[in-house]
């Protein structure tokens, strides 16, 4: 499974928020909730997250393998 529970410590650290990403950086309230549900997003946004946050991915997304 995939979380992006380290994005949500980089925005803190940056002073950023969901408002942030959806006013300012233009990010669609629909991707935002995905994010926040730890729902699939394309590569494209995890980029463009990387990019806006100046930040690398392993601060925004981490793998938890999922326990079967």
């Amino acid at each position: 499974m995939i979380t992006y529970a380290p994005l949500w410590k980089t925005m803190a650290a940056k002073k950023a928020t969901t408002y942030t990403l959806r006013i300012k950086y233009g990010i669609s309230h629909a991707t935002v909730q995905r994010l926040q549900n730890d729902m699939p997003v394309s590569t494209h946004t995890l980029n463009k997250l990387c990019q806006l946050l100046d930040c690398r991915l392993e601060d925004v997304a981490t793998y938890i393998p999922d326990n079967e």
